[in-house]
């Protein structure tokens, strides 16, 4: 059986023999880094925990997942579908169980991986993974709007340029990342002309240096366990659907293959090590990873170590110069992510005319259940359960994504 590793592995070999390549892959990290910097604040919100716990767990889980993970330049923080799990049991019962919860949770990945339980991503519905892209394209968005929708006219004025600059300067300047130049140059701008704009820096307290390991401040119990198993379970399992998911978009997108149960396996580990030092779980981040793949073109594990160690320096070293950053930029950034992560073919005439009527409304149902709970899982379950409950002979004619995949793919 082929090591799935060897392409990857290749990869990187090629990269680091060619400077271009070698650059690319290093801003698209620098990049990917600043533009998770946003929603890793937001996670620290939902899931009631300090800033720098989510940013610190970020790195770990970042980097942790760089040299674990089965699909290489996909990147993996604290998400905030997994913070809208946690948030529930930190509010009735303190942030001291977030560690043995992530901790289980860990385990139960480990298991899921180990067991090659992640090849039930194949019967996933294709209609189901169209719902589930344009969702998300959804959430992001709408996750922007605070941002960049203001009375102020230099907001408005600096999202819109952040649009020009991120959409127009690759037509010209293609050695550079656009949304970093973006990201540098109203930045400047901002700072220099003493302008007072909301910032990352209002998002939360980003004092530098590093935290030491998570103390356990529980018993060690079945009381314990009864308090954190549902948690675990759901952290577990929101946390691999969602990177199981979003790594078959980037097989898409890259026409390579992934490793689901490497993946599996590593999400465990990642999250084991992130909730000793960091304090909190995660998963695979679709926008940002749309950024490091699409914006960046990143496509090796480099990106996403660059992504890692760029993210580390900005919390530690450099905690006050990304407390400047504009968040409008940041926002523009985003709101092309969304724009490109939405599925625009699906609404098409001509693909809702071609497509079986049953698989149309699997993917209404599973963008509205998405989009109301602000949970994937959620979402990805009502359209299999929609799909499920429908009389065979509607769903007949319903295609699958359920192909014929080798075992290096599905291991």
């Amino acid at each position: 059986m082929t090591d799935n590793t060897t392409p990857s592995s290749s990869q990187v070999s090629a990269v680091l023999r060619s400077p271009k390549l070698f650059t690319r892959e290093i801003l698209a990290g620098v990049i990917t880094a600043l533009a998770l910097i946003p929603e890793v604040i937001s996670f620290s919100v939902i899931a009631g925990v300090d800033p720098k716990v989510s940013l610190i767990a970020s790195v770990v889980l970042c980097f942790a997942m760089s040299i674990l993970g089965g699909r290489p330049a996909m990147v993996t923080a604290a998400a905030g579908s997994v913070a809208l799990v946690i948030g529930p049991m930190v509010n009735q019962n303190g942030v001291e169980y977030i560690l043995p919860a992530v901790l289980l949770a860990g385990v139960i990945q480990i298991i899921f991986g180990l067991t090659g339980m992640a090849r039930l991503l194949r019967f996933i519905p294709h209609a189901v993974m169209t719902g589930f892209v344009n969702a998300l394209g959804i959430l992001i968005f709408f996750a922007q709007v605070p941002h960049f929708w203001s009375k102020n006219p230099l907001i408005l004025a600096l999202f819109a340029l952040t649009l020009l600059i991120v959409l127009w300067l690759p037509r010209w300047l293609k050695s550079v990342p656009a949304p970093l130049v973006a990201i540098v140059v109203l930045t400047a701008y901002t700072i220099f002309s003493g302008q007072l704009l909301p910032t990352v820096g209002d998002e939360g307290p980003m004092q530098g240096g590093l935290p030491g390991l998570t103390e356990w401040l529980v018993p060690f119990d079945l009381h314990t366990l009864s308090i954190i198993w549902p948690c675990a379970l759901s952290i577990a399992f929101v946390g691999l659907m969602e990177s199981l998911l979003t790594a078959k978009l980037v097989d898409d997108l890259t026409h390579t293959p992934s490793n689901k149960g490497r993946e599996s396996t590593g999400l465990g580990i990642a999250n084991i090590l992130a909730g000793f030092y960091g304090g909190i779980a995660g998963c695979a981040m679709i926008g940002q990873t749309i950024v490091n793949v699409e914006m960046g073109k990143g496509r090796t594990r480099l990106s996403t170590v660059a992504a890692a160690l760029v993210l580390l320096l900005l919390v530690t070293a450099l905690s006050e110069v990304m407390a400047k950053i504009p968040m409008v930029v940041l926002a523009g950034i985003m709101a092309i992510v969304a724009f490109k992560t939405f599925n625009w073919g699906s609404l098409k005439p001509g693909t809702l005319k071609q497509a079986p009527f049953v698989e149309s409304v699997v993917m209404v149902i599973t963008v509205i259940a998405t989009v109301s709970t602000g949970n994937l899982a959620i979402g990805v379950v009502a359209g299999v359960v929609t799909l499920a409950i429908t009389p065979a002979k509607w769903r007949e004619k319903s295609l699958f994504t359920a192909k014929t995949a080798s075992p290096d793919q599905e291991k």
